[in-house]
């Protein structure tokens, strides 16, 4: 691999950026300077530098994120650049293309998995898989049962189709645990809604076989572990 392409993908910069870092003769590889954006680097052997620092290089990188509130889940926000995005709080990445697969709402908080596998997202969120989302919802009041049993049938929420029928397993009267198998716009809280009731706190606890570590604070991630990998791949 060409060595501008290595610390590129390696979140270093963009190509131009690492060029001129490459220039700077800030890099070395096996303790020689190297100048030569195109010299050839042999992942995996070749022990690359950028001042006096081990520069690690994955090709997939996989993260839990326990996303907190006023984060929102996106890799940049064009519109406003003093937003902070979910894969800026991933401190430890090595990789520079990551991304949430998924989306929170700003104002939710709970899992989100942070990846740059994009076969693995394509089919976390193919519609065809009806993948299980779980959430942890309180209301603004009592949920009755009868509409409950609305949102759980299928109901409509303004779109061209009702929802898919869901499972509501009621807490208290008015917290519960929900789980859809789509991710349409502001579902859930479009959901309770339809029957008068307002979400006033929502975080995802599971999406798949993946469930929140429960010793992730708000704002804390960790990398997934190859049992959680090969789970969310089959």
């Amino acid at each position: 691999m060409r060595l501008d392409r290595y610390l590129a993908e390696a979140g270093k910069g963009t190509r131009s950026e690492v060029k001129k870092i490459i220039a700077g003769r800030r890099v070395s590889v096996n303790s020689t300077i190297v100048t030569d954006p195109g010299y050839k680097v042999k992942e995996g052997a070749d022990l690359v530098m950028l001042d006096e620092t081990a520069v690690r290089f994955e090709t997939v990188e996989y993260f839990m994120l326990n996303k907190p509130q006023g984060v929102i889940s996106a890799t940049k926000d064009l519109r406003d650049k003093s937003q902070t995005c979910v894969t800026d709080l991933i401190a430890d990445k090595v990789r520079g293309d990551l991304f949430p697969v998924g989306r929170l709402d700003k104002d939710t908080e709970g899992l989100l998995i942070i990846t740059n596998d994009g076969d693995l997202a394509h089919r976390m969120l193919s519609p065809k898989k009806h993948v299980d989302k779980t959430y942890y919802a309180e209301l603004d009041g009592r949920l009755e049962e009868a509409d409950a049993e609305r949102i759980m049938a299928g109901i409509d929420i303004g779109d061209a189709k009702p929802t898919l029928p869901c499972e509501i397993n009621m807490l208290t009267g008015q917290s519960l645990l929900i789980t859809i198998r789509e991710g349409r716009y502001h579902q859930v809280k479009r959901m309770f809604q339809a029957v008068g009731r307002n979400v006033t706190a929502l975080r995802r606890i599971s999406m798949g076989p993946l469930t929140l570590d429960p010793d992730l604070e708000p704002g804390g991630y960790r990398r997934l572990t190859e049992q959680e990998i090969e789970m969310l791949k089959s």
